[in-house]
């Protein structure tokens, strides 16, 4: 039976790897460079809420959890496919649910202080991972490549795909620093800098990031070699994503608590 079910897991995974965004790296830093800028409030309240663990402690969890039985209804709610030549707002939400949907649900039960401890708990511990979700560009990718899956490059001459360097080998191959470090190295804004980046709506920046994945698809076909100029090229949005991702998390639970 374990055998059986982890059979099952792993072909899960295997096809659905649209679904996993920045790589362990990316969301912990995420969800590191929020806990900086919650309230005291708000970081008690998640202190008692998450039983003492740190948001970057369930920062990657929902990764896994969407392919167990359990939590396999959230797999869709991980991104948004928009193809070529189409617009945003021009997509309807999947039926299943997506990335859009999804955190405007969480934030919905969040605020109507209905929620059991366990409840609130899993809405926050998805709530996190989707706000880094969706600021990873591939998440708002074309469905008919799996948000850059089956976009075939290399990266220093090794066979992969758009999907995978966005998720991972970019970030590690911009700078070889731990998340803590990521997070000390990027989140030096003003105030007045962070309360532009936490305007508007997470449909405001689903659109913002739709617009650097369709510059991503431009600069990056079927075939192309990464090499250096582009991991030079990609770096600041790297940043300017993780960056943005959150201070508006932070922004986000401050609101709600």
């Amino acid at each position: 039976m374990i055998r059986r079910t982890l059979i099952t897991i792993l072909a899960a995974i295997t096809l659905n790897t649209e679904c996993m965004a920045w790589g362990q790296k990316g969301h912990d830093t995420v969800c590191f460079i929020a806990e900086q800028h919650l309230t005291s409030r708000t970081r008690r309240h998640i202190h008692r809420l998450l039983d003492g663990q740190s948001m970057v402690y369930w920062a990657n969890w929902l990764d896994n959890a969407s392919h167990t039985p359990q939590y396999a209804y959230s797999l869709t709610w991980h991104y948004k496919n928009i193809d070529a030549g189409q617009q945003y707002d021009d997509v309807p939400p999947f039926e299943t649910g997506d990335i859009i949907t999804a955190i405007t649900e969480q934030t919905t039960k969040l605020r109507s202080k209905t929620l059991s401890k366990q409840e609130e708990a899993l809405a926050v511990k998805m709530l996190i991972h989707f706000i880094g979700d969706l600021h990873q560009p591939m998440h708002m990718g074309h469905k008919t490549d799996r948000g850059g899956n089956d976009v075939k490059i290399k990266f220093f001459g090794t066979d992969t795909d758009l999907h995978t360097v966005w998720d991972t080998d970019l970030v590690e191959a911009a700078h070889r620093w731990s998340y803590t470090e990521w997070a000390t190295q990027i989140d030096h804004t003003t105030k007045k800098t962070q309360a532009g980046i936490s305007q508007g709506t997470p449909d405001d920046w689903a659109r913002e990031t739709h617009k650097i994945t369709s510059h991503i698809y431009d600069i990056t076909p079927e075939g192309t070699n990464i090499s250096y100029d582009y991991v030079a090229a990609a770096s600041p949005i790297i940043e300017q994503q993780l960056l943005r991702a959150g201070i508006r998390l932070a922004a986000l639970l401050n609101n709600i608590y």
